[in-house]
């Protein structure tokens, strides 16, 4: 339920995307950065995009990719031809005349998008721009992270911040408009010194709910949140795969194995219990698994 929610408000978001921004004489700006939120948002981000209220709050327009109004050429300005760290932009990034749609695949760990990582994707400049976002960062102090860095030949950035304090991990609008503001300007700077494309477009998210949890790494901080678990079990010499949803009780280094107890949830009681808790015998029970045998893990978002 919750993806087909967010594919509608991705479409919502891809038809503005189409839609000139702000333009003007010289320049027409088509690639604002986009603030996504996390679930608790969804409902009054589509009465927003219903009622016109989306593009006044929840859109903050700092265009990296400018195209030219008066030719079918990008404008490129004067290099030294020279310097084999100077960037032109036909040359090193494949101008598009609409935002790039990412391919729906099933997320990954390292993936560099809902499963974090960093994916260059093999930018020449890629390097360079992961370098600048790294250190932008370091103003915002130990409470965010750089959860998923993704760098495309279109000339994209896709750049997913974590908040460690926030349940979710997600930030506040103001935290990422500050970041992608700082951000941009060191991007540009580079861009003016030819260390790299100077029409780049960049997209800064945090990755919420939706986020693959990493085995062991994130189990600790989520312990107090149900999760779903997919999981590999062996019954009679077969591999079974099953999923449930549970809370982490314990990690045990040595052994490389984490203890699950199950989450007093809809989908663990009886349907026969009309609503009651769960049994004694459910609560006592534990399930052990070696880090290898865990197949996925999210957050149950259903609580």
């Amino acid at each position: 339920m919750m993806r087909s929610r967010l594919s509608l408000i991705s479409s919502k978001m891809s038809l503005f995307l189409r839609t000139p921004f702000a333009s003007t004489p010289f320049y027409h700006h088509r690639f604002p950065t986009i603030f996504l939120q996390p679930k608790k948002d969804v409902q009054s981000l589509c009465y927003g995009l219903q009622n016109g209220l989306f593009f006044k709050n929840h859109v903050s327009a700092l265009p990296l990719r400018c195209l030219s109004m008066n030719s079918s050429e990008e404008i490129i300005p004067d290099r030294n031809g020279d310097d084999p760290l100077h960037y032109e932009t036909i040359e090193d990034v494949e101008p598009i005349d609409l935002w790039e749609e990412e391919v729906e695949v099933e997320a990954e760990i390292g993936d560099g998008g809902d499963g974090g990582g960093i994916v260059l994707q093999s930018c020449s400049w890629g390097e360079q721009a992961l370098s600048i976002a790294r250190d932008v960062l370091l103003s915002f102090g130990d409470d965010m992270e750089l959860y998923a860095f993704k760098t495309s030949p279109h000339g994209y950035i896709y750049v997913r911040l974590d908040k460690l304090p926030n349940e979710y991990g997600s930030l506040s609008m103001e935290e990422m408009e500050e970041f992608s503001r700082q951000y941009k300007k060191r991007l540009d700077e580079a861009g003016a010194l030819g260390k790299i494309p100077d029409d780049l477009a960049l997209e800064v998210s945090s990755p919420g709910a939706e986020r693959l949890l990493k085995v062991p790494g994130d189990l600790s901080r989520f312990k107090h949140r149900p999760m779903r678990v997919s999981y590999i079990e062996e019954v009679n010499s077969r591999s079974i795969e099953k999923d449930g949803i549970f809370f982490m009780e314990s990690i045990d280094a040595e052994s490389g194995s984490c203890v699950w107890k199950l989450a007093d949830v809809k989908e663990n009681r009886d349907p026969a219990a009309k609503g009651r808790p769960l049994s004694r015998k459910k609560k006592d029970w534990r399930l052990t698994l070696p880090y290898a045998m865990v197949k996925k893990v999210t957050l149950y978002l259903d609580y």
